[in-house]
């Protein structure tokens, strides 16, 4: 039988993204945010990539599991958290799935192609000019068409398709001088994971391996803890300090069981290796499952799987190369970048090179350091082909600067600085990502206006009217005065607030005044609130992540507000705001002359103070 017709369709966009897991999430709707027409390409039905309920990594970062709890990642990536916490108490993946895709279908210049795989890309000299794709649910083939693309597949694929120079394995400890790095170059990788859920019955269930599960013994798991028992009081929680102490003392028992069933696999290459690798993992996982249920008493005796991951997430493979080789010396030295567009902060994380096969080493070794790193933009885009971006674990690092900018987090924050660094490109014209590079003082602004936080850097927007503004309020304590809302930065950093606190809250609330200059025309308020970085809100199955974190919503958030503009003491308009639960409020209303702005804060979600960290307005 014939075909009727060819399924094809031609799509023009200012920005394709290939890849939505969270780096090409946030690429894609800040992009979009900043007035870029977006199409995010994604070859799964849900988004996330390794946070989403297909694979359910918990999304970690900087703040190093709340070892510098200070330096957590906010801007897009929080925006997400949070309104999940509000919506998601229980941890459900499913939800946080939902909470993606509304928030990507959402955006009005964001065009989302869900189940849809890049299969090719059409070049012209040193330029990609289209990105091949196929829709399996609707057997749609599409030709995506754009000045600029974001390479966010984790994998490099469209770099690679492209021609782009990228690397794999190690490199000596001579290139770069990394102190942890191989004295040789070799081949090795990070290895795929796929993880297993098992819920407590409360009576005893049995369990019967298949026929392809792979048998382990305890010899074989010494090095690697496998009791489906907690260690831990949950009715500890919610004390961050004390978990601190305590949480490396669980035994991660089978709710978020086990980050180190971990294979690298045979071949050379990682990534054709792929489904030989998918195999093994799922025959050692029912292997280890077995062996827990059936290999002596492991506390599982009441325990059955719930669920079983079929998707591995993968930790490292292709590493796109740009301008700039981020390296290990630059995490370890607190690099701070002059172009710096994102910054990272989780441990040099090197996992055993054969994973679960390494029988008698530790799953992971992990170098521990205080502070955090930035990355610069020239990291974040391909070296020879002149118009491709790069976001998440495919940018421009070595093995070891890759072991800690992997994490999802620091993906994230990358992601919303590649897609605004995308949006100022269409604002010039400029189709060469280096084009931009006269603009990153821009870039750096902008990013820190959506919250996005760049260690070294402040606000130096000429734009914001509150920075020649005067502040008072009703009441401060000392450190936290009114004045520390235009100092520039946005969260507390060792002793420094950087924000005005109230002493306490009256009865008829507080009021943060803003007394202009001269008077001025508004059309926009940004305020940041505290959220209180050392409670996590991030979706995950594990017990001991889960009872550090605290029911409901942030209670020091700000919930109910009113702003209210003055003109020579008039009233000339006001904008009520009731239950609030995000870090940052933009407030956009009907340019609007004034010469005051009070921001009357009536409730919070909880706290028996207020913090506000930064008042913009424009």
């Amino acid at each position: 039988m014939k075909r009727t017709a060819e399924r094809f369709s031609e799509k023009k966009y200012d920005l394709v993204v290939v890849g939505g897991g969270m780096a090409g999430l946030c690429a894609a709707m800040s992009a979009a945010r900043h007035g870029s027409h977006v199409a995010l390409v994604h070859a799964r039905p849900v988004l996330g990539g390794n946070a989403s309920s297909e694979i359910r990594i918990h999304i970690s970062g900087a703040d190093q599991s709340l070892r510098q709890p200070q330096y957590a990642e906010t801007g897009l990536i929080y925006e997400l958290m949070l309104e999940n916490k509000a919506r998601n108490d229980y941890f459900n993946y499913s939800i946080w799935d939902m909470i993606l895709f509304e928030k990507a279908k959402n955006e009005k210049l964001l065009d989302l192609y869900l189940n849809t795989a890049m299969y090719d890309c059409e070049t012209e000299g040193n330029r990609i000019t289209a990105v091949l794709a196929f829709q399996q649910t609707t057997e749609m083939r599409i030709r995506f068409v754009a000045p600029l693309f974001i390479d966010a597949t984790g994998n490099g694929t469209l770099g690679y398709y492209a021609g782009a120079e990228y690397r794999q394995g190690s490199e000596s400890r001579d290139e770069f001088g990394e102190p942890h790095a191989p004295e040789k170059a070799n081949n090795e990788r990070m290895g795929n994971t796929i993880l297993m859920k098992a819920v407590d019955m409360g009576h005893p269930v049995k369990f019967t391996p298949p026929s392809f599960a792979k048998t382990l013994n305890e010899d074989q798991l010494k090095y690697r803890m496998h009791c489906a028992k907690h260690t831990i009081d949950p009715s500890m929680a919610p004390d961050p300090q004390e978990w601190l102490r305590l949480s490396g003392t669980s035994c991660r028992g089978v709710d978020y069981g086990y980050w180190w069933l971990e294979l690298m696999g045979e071949e050379d290459d990682i990534i054709p290796d792929f489904e030989n690798i998918r195999d093994d993992l799922m025959a050692y996982a029912y292997g280890l499952w077995d062996h827990i249920k059936n290999g002596g008493d492991h506390g599982a005796e009441n325990y059955a799987l719930e669920w079983v991951g079929a998707l591995p997430g993968m930790r490292e493979s292709r590493r796109l190369i740009g301008d700039y080789i981020f390296n290990e010396c630059d995490v370890l030295e607190h690099r701070k970048f002059d172009d710096a567009v994102a910054y990272g902060g989780w441990c040099v994380d090197l996992h055993a090179p054969h994973g679960l096969l390494d029988y008698d080493l530790l799953p992971s070794d992990c170098y521990h350091f205080k502070g955090i790193y930035t990355i610069p933009y020239r990291s974040y885009y391909s070296k020879n082909i002149d118009n491709l971006y790069l976001a998440g674990r495919d940018i421009s690092t070595s093995k070891m600067g890759l072991a800690s900018t992997r994490i999802i987090g620091c993906c994230a924050v990358g992601g919303q600085a590649v897609g605004t660094a995308a949006a100022l490109c269409k604002k010039y014209g400029y189709t060469s990502t280096r084009e931009l590079a006269p603009h990153i003082g821009e870039l750096q602004q902008i990013l820190m206006k959506d919250d996005a936080f760049l260690p070294g850097f402040v606000n130096e927007d000429a734009a914001d009217f509150a920075r020649s503004a005067k502040f008072t309020a009703t009441s401060y304590v000392k450190g936290g005065e009114p004045c520390n809302v235009i100092d520039g930065i946005s969260r507390r950093l060792d002793d420094d607030t950087h924000a005005w606190v109230s002493d306490g809250i009256a009865e008829g609330g507080e009021t943060l005044t803003m007394s202009l200059d001269k008077v001025s025309t508004l059309s926009q308020l940004r305020l940041t609130f505290d959220s209180d970085f050392a409670y996590p809100i991030r979706v995950t199955m594990a017990h001991n992540r889960q009872v550090q974190q605290r029911i409901g919503v942030p209670a020091e958030l700000v919930k109910d507000y009113t702003v209210t503009l003055k003109k020579g003491g008039e009233v000339v308009r006001t904008v009520e705001v009731k239950d609030n639960y995000q870090r940052l409020n933009v407030l956009d209303f009907e340019p609007t002359e004034c010469d005051s702005v009070e921001i009357h804060i009536s409730a919070t979600n909880g706290a028996d103070k207020i913090t506000v960290f930064e008042v913009r307005a424009y």
